[in-house]
């Protein structure tokens, strides 16, 4: 069934899908048959780029597919979900092989000399028309570089321990700053307690005293009062003889 006569955007999205399909099967026959590691890297980031477009391009083929999926039958849904299928298919074949000649790179990358200009055979051909002692030179060399990436390697590490140490008795120091912060904080609390408790107990106190005060102050102007009506009254039977007091007519004059 030709997609023309299903969707117009279906039929332009594969077409599309189609033709970066063959550019894909183009690039990797060129791929065989490139030797430099440098070019063969080139070309496999370009036909990633390819297999990007092409993914992108499928998930614009099944949102279509399932926008037109209540208006079309269900043998053409059928079809369009089995080229949709094999579209993924296809695709995921083109992914296998880029990774396949990836790892090829990367075992092509394990020959590279010193300066990294030279890959696989050239490598070997440079080897061979080595001598011995060029070889054993070249070795030391090699072993050189490798030692002192690792001596590099152990002082990042001795670095960040300091860093880590510093670190610890940085966090070590203000934890106990904090700690006498806590505690000089309980003092303060506690001693804030003991001085309103204090407070408390001395207002009691002063309330009594001003309560005793004030009895005192009433007796003492009961006395007085008693003593004011005695003398303008010395004959009232009711008020009370204050001991001590005797009345004025009793009194005897020298």
């Amino acid at each position: 069934m030709d997609l023309s006569d299903v969707s117009e955007e279906l039929a332009l999205t594969e077409g599309q899908i189609n033709d970066i399909f063959r550019a894909l099967s183009n690039g990797f026959q060129k791929l065989d048959k490139i030797k430099d590691a440098n070019r063969r890297s080139r070309q496999l980031e370009e036909l990633t780029d390819k297999m990007r477009e092409c993914k992108r391009l499928i998930k614009e083929f099944e949102r279509v597919m399932k926008e037109e999926e209540t208006r079309n039958s269900h043998d053409t849904n059928k079809m369009l979900n089995e080229r949709k299928q094999s579209m993924i298919k296809e695709l995921n074949s083109y992914v296998a092989l880029k990774k396949q000649h990836a790892s090829e790179n990367k075992r092509i990358d394990l020959f590279d000399g010193p300066d990294g200009d030279g890959f696989g055979e050239e490598n070997v051909q440079l080897a061979s028309s080595m001598t011995n002692q060029q070889l054993i030179d070249h070795g030391n060399r090699m072993m050189d570089e490798t030692d002192q990436t690792i001596d590099r390697a152990k002082k990042v590490v001795e670095e960040t321990i300091n860093v880590g140490a510093e670190t610890a008795a940085s966090l070590k120091a203000q934890t106990e700053q904090m700690s006498r912060i806590v505690n000089e904080l309980d003092s303060i609390q506690f001693s804030i307690k003991k001085a309103s408790k204090l407070v408390k107990e001395i207002g009691r106190q002063v309330a009594t005293d001003r309560c005793i005060m004030a009895m005192l102050f009433l007796i003492v102007m009961g006395v007085i009062a008693i003593i004011i009506v005695k003398l303008v009254h010395p004959n009232n039977k009711d008020i009370i003889d204050i001991p001590g007091l005797a009345p004025p007519a009793a009194r005897k004059l020298l």
